[in-house]
C-alpha cells in the first residue's frame, strides 16, 4: 500500500477539516474565502491521496462517512501538532508575536472579544483566533490538538485536563418583559408550569444547567422547544414565545435596554462558574501563555464591573 502521508498538504487538511465543522463546501468557501469549485477540487484530491470517500451527500445534507469521521480526528491532531511546532519554533527566535486559537461557548462570545481588545492593545503582534462551538464540540477540540485552551462552564469529565477557575457564573430565568410574573418576587417554581420553556441543543452547557434545575425542583415542564443559539433564544424570549435559563452575562444589552425581564425564582441564579481549560500534556506557546494568563487575571475584573448593579 502507499504511503498517504508523502502526498498530503496543510491546504487539504485545513480545507478538510473547514468542511467537516461547516457541513456545506459553499459555507466552507466562505469561510476561507474560496470559490466552492476550489474546495471541492481540494476535498476531491484529498480523497484520492486517501484512496475512501470522506464525505457524502444524501439528497441536501452533506456528512462524513465512517472514513471520514475516523480521518477528522487524525487530520486534526496532525494539524495541531504542525502548528504547536511552529510556535515552538518561533519562541526560540525571539519573535514578540504568535498566534493562539481559543475554543469559546458561545456565550462567551458575549464577553470575550472585549477582553480580546484589551489584550491586543498590550500585545498588538499577537494573532488570536476564536474558535466557537458548544460544550462538547471544545472537549472534542480539546482532545484532538485544535485549539490551545478553551473557556467554557463546568469542567469536562473523563479529559485529562487542568481547569481553572475564571469567575462566577450566574444563570437567571428570562422572560417576556410583560410576563405576568415579572414583577413578582420570591416565585415559586411550579407557578411556571403553563409556560413554555426554550432550551438550547444537546450538547450545549446552558442546556446541561436547565435540566439540571428542573431535576433540582422535580419539575417537569409541559412545553419545551429546543432553538440552536443564545441569540435565538434571546428573540424568541422577547418575542414572548416561552421563558427560558440563560447565563447573566449573555444578557448585557438587554438588561440595559430593559427589553427582557429577570424572574424572581426560588432557587435562582443558578450558581456556576467559567473555567479556562487545556490539556495536561499541552505545552503553551509564549503567546499562548499570556493570553492564558491574562484571562485568569482580568475576567473576573471585568465581569465583576460589567455587571455590578
Amino acid at each position: 500500500m502507499q504511503p498517504i502521508l508523502p502526498h498530503l498538504s496543510m491546504r487539504q487538511l485545513t480545507v478538510f477539516l473547514e468542511a467537516a465543522r461547516q457541513m456545506s463546501f459553499a459555507r466552507t468557501a466562505e469561510a476561507m474565502h474560496l470559490t466552492q469549485p476550489a474546495i471541492s477540487m481540494q476535498i476531491r484530491q484529498l480523497e484520492d491521496v486517501v484512496g475512501l470517500r470522506l464525505f457524502e451527500r444524501t439528497g441536501k445534507k452533506l456528512s462524513l462517512t465512517q472514513a471520514g469521521e475516523l480521518f477528522r480526528h487524525h487530520a486534526a491532531r496532525a494539524l495541531g501538532e504542525l502548528q504547536d511546532a511552529e510556535q515552538t519554533m518561533n519562541s526560540l527566535k525571539g519573535l514578540r508575536g504568535g498566534r493562539v486559537t481559543v475554543g469559546i461557548v458561545s456565550t462567551a462570545t458575549y464577553f470575550a472579544p472585549k477582553l480580546l481588545a484589551q489584550f491586543v492593545r498590550r500585545h498588538p503582534r499577537v494573532d488570536i483566533r476564536f474558535f466557537v462551538g458548544n460544550r462538547e464540540i471544545l472537549i472534542n477540540a480539546l482532545r484532538d490538538n485544535e485549539i490551545d485552551f478553551a473557556v467554557m462552564g463546568r469542567s469536562p469529565d473523563k479529559l485529562e485536563a487542568v481547569a481553572q477557575e475564571l469567575a462566577d457564573n450566574p444563570h437567571v430565568l428570562v422572560a417576556h418583559k410583560s410576563h405576568p410574573l415579572a414583577k413578582a418576587r420570591k416565585v415559586d417554581f411550579q407557578q411556571l408550569q403553563g409556560d413554555a420553556f426554550l432550551m438550547r441543543e444537546p450538547g450545549s452547557g446552558t442546556r446541561l444547567v436547565m435540566e439540571a434545575m428542573f431535576k433540582q425542583h422535580k419539575f417537569s415542564p409541559k412545553k419545551t422547544v429546543m432553538l440552536g443559539s443564545n441569540e435565538t433564544v434571546k428573540q424568541a424570549v422577547m418575542a414572548g414565545l416561552g421563558i427560558s435559563l440563560l447565563s447573566l452575562h449573555s444578557l448585557e444589552l438587554e438588561l440595559r435596554v430593559r427589553e427582557i425581564a429577570l424572574l424572581d425564582v426560588a432557587g435562582t441564579p443558578v450558581l456556576r462558574n467559567w473555567h479556562i481549560i487545556r490539556m495536561s500534556a499541552k505545552k503553551l506557546a509564549p503567546a499562548a501563555a499570556a493570553f492564558h494568563a491574562f484571562l485568569c487575571t482580568e475576567t473576573r475584573k471585568h465581569l465583576d464591573k460589567t455587571f455590578a448593579q
